[in-house]
């Protein structure tokens, strides 16, 4: 997973909980290194974390290790995630809470996918749409086996 975060984005901390939850190999942020570490929940202290100044570095990571970028941004031309096949090896791409994924980052991603709402808010928390999107990725590909 990654966000790009230009502000000191809050739901940085959500989404490290996230990948966490899925047991995503990896959180890479993307811009500014400082975050409001809170809402990780004390899961960055061993959640895998990269930092990257940039998108393009961002990209070339992903590049040198054959991952696809999906950004999951509501943008024209996206496509709902209910109905996308996500690649296996992949970096699953949010943006800050407010402005989305950047436009350079969507030009250069394999993918760009939507989650469909329905109410009058524009955008769901960021947090909430990795959560989503995780799950989606767990059920195209995970093989899950009762741990209980």
């Amino acid at each position: 997973m990654a966000i790009e975060n230009f502000g000191h984005d809050h739901n940085i901390g959500t989404v490290v909980r996230t990948a966490n939850a899925f047991a995503a190999a990896a959180v890479h942020i993307v811009g500014k290194a400082r975050w409001n570490r809170r809402g990780a929940m004390v899961t960055d202290r061993y959640q895998h974390l990269h930092h990257h100044p940039d998108v393009a570095s961002l990209l070339a990571f992903a590049s040198s290790h054959g991952l696809a970028v999906v950004a999951v941004d509501n943008s024209p031309g996206s496509t709902r995630l209910e109905q996308a096949t996500l690649p296996r090896e992949c970096v699953l791409l949010f943006g800050q809470e407010g402005p989305g994924v950047s436009k350079s980052a969507i030009a250069a991603a394999t993918l760009t996918v939507s989650i469909a709402q329905f109410g009058s808010t524009r955008s769901i928390n960021a947090g909430v749409a990795a959560g989503i999107a995780m799950h989606t990725w767990i059920r195209q590909h995970a093989t899950l086996t009762a741990a209980w």
